[in-house]
């Protein structure tokens, strides 16, 4: 899948090998051409060439510093460097009295000499703790410490660090450069409090909805999530890996690990290789040409063979088809899982072995030395070679030195970055806007009016957790005390924004209990509009497995209720994956998709629903309407979809893509040239999309492509390009892009990239054109 060669013709098909589904073409916006926010649009494939560049510097510019020091270490010392404990190790107490114990400390980096520590117990930290606890670590450590966090959605371990929406939230912008802004300020504020290294982006493709970690990813498309995990790597990264300001980026969860089969998480997963390469490895592939350094593996298994024992996917492709250059780190506690959860060991110095042979680098014990001692013991006695110690440790070290640790392990605490700063909450205020999707407006319900007599209800009104979820401040996100006082709730927002005097707040149910629902539907009545709060609460990882998509029956009885006054209601979700809400969405007047906008995330909300922000987020999930109906929007043809029940059954709730605007925009003069293309001739696409309504606006250009036969059944469409564009009332653009024989490609029944001839069918904007590839 790697190497390109040159095409082998067959009167049937054209073959390549290459490495991910990325084109390199180049898209043009007419009149401009710019691709930046004062050009008013922002274009998918632009974004990809200009940011496809790793960060130095290169590994080679400490190679000799690195083998110089490798050979003055011991084998005790070299296993140290492989092992990651967790920050109880060296620590005693938690949450804001937890303190440095220095014997604990001097045993794992002096005795053990360990390589890396991670996390929290359990709450954010201050910068002023951080920086004590790194201070005190890095002064005892003969080589640097690697100190690793979980980064998901802003620095969201350290007190007042600015949190931006949840990825699957800031997929919804369809705006890659928001997604770069929002990562440079999270790595600017992480290494500001000591912290080098982030555990993110996860690039596991959320194609599976009932998974509880939907909400950490991209979405379900590959396309997108390629565009937005590259952001997210350069954002953490920059030009150069040692700034102050730049943090080491971790892929995960590689890979496969977001489709189980049965929706719970680290469950097992059942994958066709062809369909692993097609839909789960382009992202990495992408965000390690990106320069991403190190790769954090899948907890479960693919078809049988545990992550961390799974040699093929961790050696012949993670390094020698997609190129990773840095190290491999376990996730938690996954090498002991491989005896106590997968059974391929059957016990823990087995697992080791076959861990660190099948390509683990670090370990994530967490909490003992079992790993240290077992993996001395198995060098030792000649059952893992030493030429593989120092392999991994090499790696580690070198990315130790790109990030400047050699030199200053402390770097970033010194830097000028203000934590929290009021132009980084704009940021995130800016991106949570343009995240929310308007999926329903039946006759302009929406924006509500300044001067409506409105009723706040449901359980989600008057939280921050569901407006953050998981790993938000604490793990599950789920901790009040810990989240700040100087952020509005959606209830708050909306009392800010009309007055309070105007606002009745009945919550009706808690997330799964009622609690006055009879009250709820009698302040209905008495209300001009209501805006009902729905959705998840706060959940991260196994925690959050549910066994049914339907969001729960005390939420949709309050909905119900309501709804019988007929007054007009107003659906707000917070939620991390699609709950169902088919009972309930044709009576709402509209329906506003809100996922996880975090701390800004009620004022955003707010703005849109009284129209002072247009709505401009798309769905990058595809909206279920059946509990046994889950599928992506890039499903292969089904029996029975065209017509009668099959028909509704095969629509969703709402489209991936989707989403309303407060202006209309029309789209004419579609254009493919040439018509008939071959071998690797650039296929050039235009197409003008118009404001036609009476407000500023921003339109996603969505460019699909499906060709009608191949040698693999193909799916109804692909997504190929999109372009976010800004257009004034009544203004028109002309949008390019050129697509090349990559973008016609596909995984073919041998597991490698194929292009066949054949007809193809461009779809943007309601419009289609069919082209022919000779």
């Amino acid at each position: 899948m790697l190497a390109k060669e040159i095409p082998v013709n067959t009167p049937q098909r054209k073959l390549w090998h290459i490495v991910i589904v990325l084109a390199v073409c180049t898209v043009v916006a007419v009149p401009s051409g710019a691709d930046d926010a004062a050009s008013g649009i922002v274009d998918s494939q632009t974004f990809l060439r200009r940011n496809l560049t790793p960060a130095g510097p290169p590994a080679g510019a400490s190679a000799a510093a690195v083998e110089k020091l490798l050979a003055q270490m011991t084998l005790k010392e070299k296993i140290g460097q492989m092992t990651q404990l967790e920050i109880g190790m060296v620590t005693d107490g938690m949450d804001q009295s937890i303190r440095i114990n220095s014997e604990k400390l001097h045993k794992a980096v002096v005795e053990y000499g360990v390589g890396s520590i991670l996390n929290v117990h359990d709450e954010a930290l201050s910068e002023e703790r951080w920086h004590e606890i790194i201070r005190a670590i890095q002064a005892e450590a003969k080589i640097p410490v690697l100190y690793g966090i979980d980064t998901i959605h802003g620095p969201n371990y350290v007190m007042g660090g600015t949190l931006f929406p949840q990825p699957l939230t800031m997929a919804a912008t369809w705006n890659p450069e928001l997604m770069l802004r929002g990562s440079q300020i999270a790595a600017a504020e992480t290494r500001k409090a000591g912290i080098p290294w982030v555990f993110s982006p996860v690039l596991d493709a959320g194609r599976q909805p009932l998974w509880p970690r939907l909400w950490e990813t991209f979405g379900e498309d590959t396309y997108l999530a390629t565009v937005m995990g590259v952001a997210t790597v350069r954002g953490y990264e920059g030009s150069d890996l040692s700034s102050p300001t730049n943090v080491s980026a971790s892929l995960k969860h590689y890979v496969g690990y977001s489709y189980p089969t049965n929706g719970g998480d680290r469950s097992p997963a059942l994958i066709p290789e062809n369909t692993l390469r097609e839909y789960f490895l382009p992202t990495f592939a992408a965000a390690l040409k990106a320069g991403a350094h190190t790769v954090m593996v899948n907890s479960s298994e693919v078809n049988g063979i545990p992550g961390h024992a799974n040699g093929y996917l961790l050696k012949d492709v993670l390094r020698g088809e997609l190129g990773l250059q840095g190290f491999v780190v376990s996730d938690w506690g996954d090498i002991k899982k491989l005896v106590s959860e997968h059974h391929v060991a059957a016990n823990e110095k087995e697992a080791t072995r076959i861990a660190v042979l099948a390509g683990i680098d670090m370990s994530m014990v967490p909490s003992d030395y079992s790993f240290s001692n077992l993996l001395l013991e198995l060098v030792q006695e000649g059952k893992v070679p030493a030429s593989r110690i120092d392999e991994a440790v090499r790696r580690i070290l070198t990315v130790k030195y790109q990030l400047g640790l050699f030199d200053d392990p402390l770097r970033g605490i010194d830097s000028k970055t203000v934590i929290g700063s009021p132009e980084s909450r704009q940021a995130s205020l800016e991106a949570a806007r343009e995240s929310i999707t308007l999926l329903k407006n039946d006759n302009h319900a929406l924006p509500l009016a300044k001067t409506a007599h409105v009723l706040v209800a449901g359980p989600n009104a008057d939280s921050l957790l569901p407006l953050n979820n998981g790993w938000s401040y604490t793990w599950q996100g789920d901790r009040a005390s810990a989240y700040p006082k100087d952020h509005a709730t959606i209830l708050k927002a909306i009392q800010e924004k009309i007055g309070a005097a105007n606002v009745i707040y009945v919550p009706g149910t808690t997330y799964n209990k009622e609690i006055d629902i009879a009250k709820a539907a009698e302040a209905a009545s008495n209300a001009d509009a209501v805006v009902l709060c729905l959705g998840e609460w706060a959940n991260a990882e196994t925690p959050g497995n549910v066994a049914d998509l339907t969001l729960p029956d005390a939420q949709l009885f309050l909905a119900m209720k309501i709804m019988e006054t007929k007054k007009p209601v107003v659906i707000v979700l917070t939620e991390g994956r699609p709950r169902l809400i088919s009972r309930i969405a044709d009576p709402a007047k509209a329906i506003v998709m809100a996922y996880n906008p975090s701390n800004e995330g009620g004022q955003a909300i707010a703005d849109v629903l009284f129209g002072d922000v247009n709505p401009s987020g798309k769905l990058p999930i595809t909206y279920p309407r059946s509990a046994n109906r889950l599928f992506t929007y890039d499903h292969k043809v089904f029996e029975g979809q065209d017509h009668g029940e099959g028909k509704m059954l095969a629509t969703p709730q709402f489209e991936f893509g989707s989403g309303l605007s407060y202006t209309t925009f029309s789209y004419s003069d579609l254009r493919i040239a040439p018509a008939t293309a071959s071998g690797s001739q650039t296929v050039r696409v235009d197409v003008t999309v118009k404001n036609s309504g009476d407000r500023a606006g921003k339109e996603v250009v969505q460019v699909y492509l499906n060709e009608r036969y191949a040698s693999v059944t193909p799916p109804l469409k692909r997504l190929k390009r999109f372009a976010k564009v800004l257009l004034q009332p009544g203004e028109s653009r002309q949008v390019s892009f050129d697509l090349t024989s990559d973008d016609l490609s596909f995984i073919g029944a041998d597991n490698k990239r194929v292009v066949e001839p054949g007809i193809f069918d461009m779809k943007i904007g309601g419009l289609q054109q069919t082209f022919e590839l000779k």
